[in-house]
């Protein structure tokens, strides 16, 4: 199990990006995710699934998630969280 020790973010909030911040959560609280985004109630479920699966396929299991999105593909998301989570575990022994 990795644990965020602080938070980080990844990303930006120019076109086809997405800004995203990983913070602590308490044990037990689960990835929370809040997303932003303008095309939140056609692709939301879709974008959320993404961020979920990927800090899960990291090894997090508590987190809370802020998502800006500004109409990022997949592999973008997958990328902006990943990074997020390695910023936000930095020093932390593996």
């Amino acid at each position: 199990m990795v644990k965020i020790t602080k938070p980080a973010q990844a990303g930006t909030v120019e076109s086809n990006d997405i800004m995203v911040t990983v913070a602590p959560a308490e044990s037990g609280s689960g990835i929370v995710v809040e997303l932003t985004s303008p095309v939140i109630k056609k692709y939301g479920k879709q974008i959320c699934a993404v961020i979920e699966k990927t800090a899960k396929d990291c090894g997090i299991q508590d987190a809370l998630v802020n998502a800006n999105d500004k109409g990022a593909l997949d592999c973008t998301i997958e990328a902006r969280v990943k990074t997020a989570i390695a910023r936000a575990c930095a020093g932390e022994a593996k």
